[in-house]
């Protein structure tokens, strides 16, 4: 995630949307600012930071911030504690919200008032969205939103933020509050935060018997899927079935975009080539930006079908009761539920992943987890393992259809996970901490239809940020990587190929001696130098190292063949289990810096996935001949 200023737009008054968690609170962003939003961090601290602009009728504007979710203002996890700083004037970088938008679930006004009280007692101008008002009358909740507003003293307005149109009224209130500030006032009564929760209680159930709706009316649509969702059979079953729809749509639904975008880089490069003259700039631009991008955006589908059916299941309510299915399974390796959706988000990218570890109160949980996200297997490592599993397995169809390499590359998907849980187990036994027990506290939200206008934003934001990361950190060691291998130029008289003479190749001698013992020579050491950045540029890497060391005949021929004929399929096997375990990625180490706020944590996992890397890659080289029949070695 990128760092910037907290400055975003330029000046002007400020909206704060506060909630509870699944309150909708997000969806009425996404409603209130459509396009006009930005993501990025709060200053010193990864914490998801989502501002937006509302443009009114008049053609006035207002700045509008999306808090992080919170059950109250004592806050258990970073996230929450953000809300609080920003609420309290604390925040760095940031002024306290001219006016807070509370966002009240209408189906639990009980749990949303209390908040609200919070909030207010901060001597902060309030108005109430009541939002999810269609599932409320669904669920036969009539709520007066006047009275709720004379008892309350604030404005109340109804909103529905899924559907086209559903924040009329809370636009229009907004434009009145630009037109005219002084006209909500602040609170009458502040007082301080020492109130008794009791006290709450009392006032919030005063309220609700006022209103007519004391009583609890159960969801009874949730609990009829919850029945087969949450059944201890189907349940499982049913999780396990979506994740594999999942992977495989990754592979399936990518594959035509894809290809266009290697054709686009390919005809690119084809065009660029034609019109520049021969030098070291034309190499500069087609073997360095243009092959380096193209290299990495290729990947931009299957990182954007992954996001999208997190959205999707993260919208719909069912990502909470995954965690909850998992969580005894978790709880065996001293995890809990609530580390499953961070380690589902890294098997898109692990960046994302640790910073959604912020969301697990629990200190000794969320950095656990954070070391544990660069084991699940990432979109970045899928053209390695591709490039691998086409050159040393053969393509047969198994029984029921199977096929060996989606076998194979199913098992290395499975050897992440399970290396995760290995890790966490043996984490878990040698600490005192991980033996504790820490029973799974999560609310089930009620299901509802995703928001199209919140998973297309959603996405839209994703990409920018992988964009921007193609443009900075991996676009950087590309161009690095061609420097190293054309600099500098071979001596008068030199005999081997240009490549052997440079940086690059001097660099790749030393490191294939401590490498050899894995059967890994000159080429791909000098390959794992990029990888350090991102594992994307690893296969372009050994391209272009093969390119460059090889005759003009060995350059011209496709790496998959080159690779089968140089290479034992030991050393194949070696690099795919060293590619499992190897922390090759600087920007994920990054992330865990400054998520943990100092560089323990970072050694620590570049430290172990290292031992685990080299002693995978060991075990694959040597047992690896002893399987195979001689003609295959």
């Amino acid at each position: 995630m990128i760092e910037s200023p907290v400055q975003m737009f330029p000046p002007g008054m400020l909206f704060a949307l506060v909630g509870n968690p699944n309150c909708g609170k997000t969806a009425l962003f996404n409603r209130l600012t459509g396009s006009r939003q930005k993501v990025a961090n709060y200053s010193g601290v990864t914490v998801e930071r989502k501002e937006g602009r509302f443009g009114a009728a008049n053609g006035r504007f207002a700045r509008v911030l999306d808090l992080p979710g919170t059950y109250s203002l004592y806050p258990r996890s970073q996230d929450e504690r953000i809300t609080c700083d920003v609420l309290s004037g604390f925040a760095r970088g940031e002024k306290r919200p001219d006016v807070v938008i509370c966002v009240i679930d209408a189906t639990n006004l009980r749990r949303s008032l209390r908040l609200f009280f919070s909030v207010q007692r901060k001597g902060l101008p309030c108005v109430i969205a009541l939002n999810m008002m269609d599932e409320a009358k669904a669920r036969g909740i009539g709520i007066d939103a006047r009275k709720l507003s004379e008892l309350l003293g604030v404005p109340v307005v109804c909103t529905v933020a899924v559907k086209s149109g559903g924040d009329r009224e809370l636009r229009e209130l907004i434009e009145a509050l630009l037109h005219n500030k002084q006209a909500l006032e602040l609170p009458k009564d502040i007082s301080n935060d020492a109130i008794p929760a009791e006290q709450d209680h009392k006032r919030v159930q005063r309220i609700l018997t006022q209103l007519g709706i004391d009583h609890l009316v159960p969801d009874v649509r949730s609990a009829r899927i919850d029945a087969i969702v949450m059944h201890p059979v189907i349940g499982p079953l049913l999780l396990v079935t979506i994740l594999f729809l999942i992977f495989q749509a990754m592979f399936e639904w990518a594959s035509i975009p894809m290809d266009m975008i290697e054709e686009a880089a390919g005809w690119v490069g084809e065009t660029v080539e034609a019109w520049l003259p021969d030098g070291w700039i034309k190499s500069l631009i087609i073997d360095g930006i243009i092959a380096g991008a193209g290299g990495v955006l290729v990947f931009l589908p299957q990182i954007l079908i992954l996001f999208f059916f997190i959205l999707v299941l993260e919208e719909s309510g069912y990502l909470p009761r995954a965690a909850y299915l998992l969580d005894r399974i978790m709880g065996s390796v001293g995890l809990s539920g609530r580390s499953f959706i961070p380690l589902l988000s890294s098997f898109a990218c692990a960046i994302p992943g640790i910073t959604a570890a912020r969301t697990i109160s629990n200190p000794r949980d969320r950095i656990v987890t954070i070391l544990l996200a660069p084991l699940m297997t990432c979109s970045a490592r899928l053209p390695v393992y591709t490039l691998l599993i086409s050159a040393f397995i053969p393509s047969h169809t198994l029984d029921y259809g199977l096929s060996l390499q989606g076998l194979v590359m199913f098992g290395l998907y499975m050897a992440g996970i399970l290396s995760a849980m290995t890790v966490a187990w043996v984490l878990k036994v040698t600490t005192r901490t991980g033996r504790q027990v820490r029973p799974l506290l999560m609310e089930l939200p009620t299901y509802r239809i995703p928001s199209p206008l919140s998973v297309c934003i959603g996405l839209w934001q994703r990409a920018k940020i992988f964009l921007r990361r193609v443009g900075g950190v991996i676009m950087t060691m590309t161009i690095g990587l061609w420097a190293l291998l054309s600099f500098p130029s071979p001596p008068v008289g030199a005999t081997g190929a240009d490549i052997e003479y440079s940086l690059a190749g001097i660099l790749g001698r030393w490191l294939s001696v401590l490498l050899e013992p894995i059967g890994f020579n000159w080429q791909i050491s000098i390959a794992l130098i990029p990888g350090l950045a991102a594992r994307e540029v690893a296969v372009s890497s050994l391209g272009t190292v093969y390119a460059l060391s090889g005759s003009e005949d060995a350059a011209a021929e496709a790496l998959i063949p080159l690779i089968t004929q140089q290479w034992s399929t030991a050393t194949g096997m070696a690099m795919l289990a060293w590619y499992i375990f190897a922390p090759q990625c600087l920007p994920t180490f990054a992330a865990m810096k400054r998520e943990t706020n100092g560089w323990k944590v970072p050694v620590i996992a570049i430290t172990y996935m290292l031992i685990l890397a080299y002693l995978a890659a060991w075990i694959a080289y040597r047992v690896t001949p002893m399987m195979l029949p001689t003609h295959l070695m």
